[in-house]
């Protein structure tokens, strides 16, 4: 039998070498699904799982996940998932009931609100599940992520906690950002007005006023009586505020009457706050968002 030539040799090692890619880099069918309720928490378990699983997030650009609902092929998807993450404390009020028939099914889930320092809205609404406008809370979340992904990964779980640790840096370092940029606006200007309540855990620990909200409590799903309004432009004059905010994920328009009603001239200014933006555009990842909120509160409450 004659020896391999050169150039069959060739060709075996480049085979050989594109099933050793593969066997790195395995199919979206090979890995192991995790399903991830809301794009923010979504952001993050990506980052943390990097090519070793595969993330499905639910929710995408531009949703509100107090009324977003999932199709069927969504439903169904989640009772197969290896892990369903979930922001929990409330905020996916459309999802609950998809979320609690997985689990019942045996699928893991892993609510990140079980794992933050719960802070409760002022007027007895219960949880604010807003945490992760304070990177600290985000760190926690990473902390009680990494081992279970890791776990799933299996085999690349040690790259699955080194990405966690990476990642953990940057939180760190947005902390940092965030403290500095927003302990330069004179307190008496620290103050936030939004068209619901989603700052309460940034103003825990950037010592930041909250004034109030257009929508009480913390469903977008709410709606504000004349004397919620009027209490709110009350605020506002009192306070001398000159901008206020509308989220990127509800329309401005209760903001604008507001800003009519207060009989001053006050900005509004759009935040990017319980969904992140298009691919492509500022805020598209959660270190982007928030990096993009704090200029913009920054520059807006600065005299």
């Amino acid at each position: 039998m004659s020896g391999i030539t050169g150039a069959t040799a060739a060709l075996l090692a480049v085979a050989a070498a594109a099933g050793v890619l593969a066997g790195c880099a395995p199919s979206a069918a090979d890995r192991p699904s995790v399903y991830v309720t809301t794009n923010i928490i979504g952001d993050v378990v990506s980052e943390i799982a990097g090519a070793h699983l595969d993330v499905v997030t639910l929710m995408a650009p531009g949703a509100d996940p107090h009324s977003f609902e999932l199709s069927a092929q969504q439903a169904a998807g989640l009772r197969d998932a290896e892990l369903i993450v979930a922001n929990g404390l409330g905020l996916e009020e459309g999802l609950a009931q998809h979320v609690g028939a997985a689990a019942d099914e045996g699928v893991p889930v892993l609510e990140a609100g079980d794992h933050v320092e719960v802070l409760e809205y002022a007027e007895g609404a219960g949880p604010d599940p807003h945490f992760w406008t304070d990177p600290e809370q985000m760190i926690l979340v990473v902390d009680a992520l990494a081992p279970t992904l890791a776990e799933i990964a299996g085999d690349a779980g040690d790259d699955v906690l080194a990405a966690a640790a990476a990642y953990r840096e940057k939180l760190s370092a947005l902390d940092e950002h965030m403290t500095t940029a927003l302990s330069t606006i004179p307190a008496e200007h620290r103050a936030l007005v939004t068209n619901h309540h989603v700052f309460g855990y940034l103003a825990r620990r950037y010592d930041v006023a909250l004034l109030g909200a257009a929508i009480p409590g913390g469903t977008t799903l709410a709606a504000p009586s004349p004397a919620d309004l009027q209490e709110l432009v009350d605020a506002i004059d009192e306070a001398g505020v000159r901008t206020i905010f509308a989220e990127s994920s509800q329309p401005d328009r209760l903001v604008q009457v507001l800003a009519e009603e207060a009989d001053r001239e006050v900005a509004v200014v759009e935040l990017i706050t319980e969904s992140l933006a298009p691919p492509g555009e500022p805020g598209d990842t959660y270190l982007d968002m928030m990096h993009v909120n704090t200029e913009r509160i920054a520059k807006g409450l600065s005299p």
